[in-house]
């Protein structure tokens, strides 16, 4: 049986920068083993299989797979999933709605369209789920997990931290983009500390705050997840609006909207840039909001053998 592809590349605007994902569609009737095994073929951070929905009044179900699992949620797929359907149906003639909504492990995703002109150019997702916190971590076990003294752990807002709006990662500041760009994944690390924080925890995310850009703070950003086969990811956007979430939830002010820059995968030559914007209301978290653009990169045809 023949399945159709796109691969696109997530919060950048040109290809070959950004995040990789290959949504697969017409994925009815694919069984999980077989999902799987075409995560695994195309070995990006993550591939999505796009399913008619449960309820008519969603776009779509979409499950997303990483090369060694499926995960609940992530932040590029749905940004990469809303840009290759928008496209789609943009080129069909059709009138595109303001938002798609997906039916996913973690809840219903909506996803608004973004458009530049007449052209589709990206999406901008909503967490589905609001902020949890875990327990703060010893700032050692972050530090071992990214290869840096100690000491280069930053704690004076917050301790390293899991945190979830949908998938949980264990979040570090650290005190310099020297640092930051110094960090290596730990393997040993990982399988000793992460499995043990928190159900679901394999990955870290590493940031540092840069100087605010006209209203609008930025970070840098480092993301690792190598017991998902993840080496380094190039942008992150689950982590990002975790993160983002957690920020504005720690932050003095009771009512608070935030602009945000992410940069990421810099250092692996994949520059990404994801925008993100949130909100408080009396000390309570609204929204966590993040979202970019895409490029398209190719479009193919998978065949699958029915005894896979």
């Amino acid at each position: 049986m023949q399945r159709r592809y796109t691969t696109v590349d997530v919060f950048t605007d040109r290809m070959f920068g950004g995040n990789p994902l290959a949504v697969v569609l017409d994925a009815l009737g694919l069984s999980k083993a077989q999902m799987q095994s075409i995560a695994a073929e195309f070995n990006y951070a993550e591939t999505t299989f796009v399913l008619p929905p449960s309820d008519e009044q969603h776009t779509a179900q979409v499950r997303i797979f990483t090369p060694r699992s499926e995960v609940p949620f992530a932040g590029h797929p749905n940004v990469g999933t809303a840009y290759v359907l928008a496209r789609a149906l943009a080129a069909a003639g059709k009138t595109l709605p303001e938002r798609f909504q997906f039916e996913e492990g973690a809840g219903i995703v909506p996803v608004r369209i973004l458009r530049d002109g007449k052209q589709v150019s990206g999406a901008e997702l909503t967490a589905p789920a609001p902020l949890t916190r875990g327990a703060e971590i010893d700032p050692g076990i972050a530090a071992a997990c990214l290869s840096l003294p100690v000491a280069e752990i930053a704690v004076a807002v917050h301790a390293p931290q899991v945190a979830s709006v949908g998938l949980p990662f264990l979040i570090a500041e650290v005190s310099t983009r020297a640092a930051l760009a110094r960090s290596r994944p730990d393997l040993a690390a990982h399988e000793k500390y992460l499995p043990g924080l928190a159900a679901g925890v394999d990955a870290i995310f590493a940031y540092v705050r840069a100087p605010d850009d006209a209203g609008t703070q930025v970070l840098h950003a480092r993301m690792y997840a190598p017991l998902d086969g993840i080496p380094e990811d190039p942008a992150t956007g689950s982590a990002t609006a975790s993160t983002l979430a957690l920020l504005t939830e720690l932050a003095a002010p009771k009512d608070l909207e935030c602009q945000w820059r992410v940069h990421q995968g810099d250092e692996m030559g994949r520059p990404s840039i994801l925008l993100g914007s949130t909100a408080k209301r009396a000390g309570v978290l609204q929204y966590v909001r993040v979202g970019g653009r895409c490029a398209a990169v190719m479009t193919g045809t998978l065949e699958i053998d029915a005894a896979s």
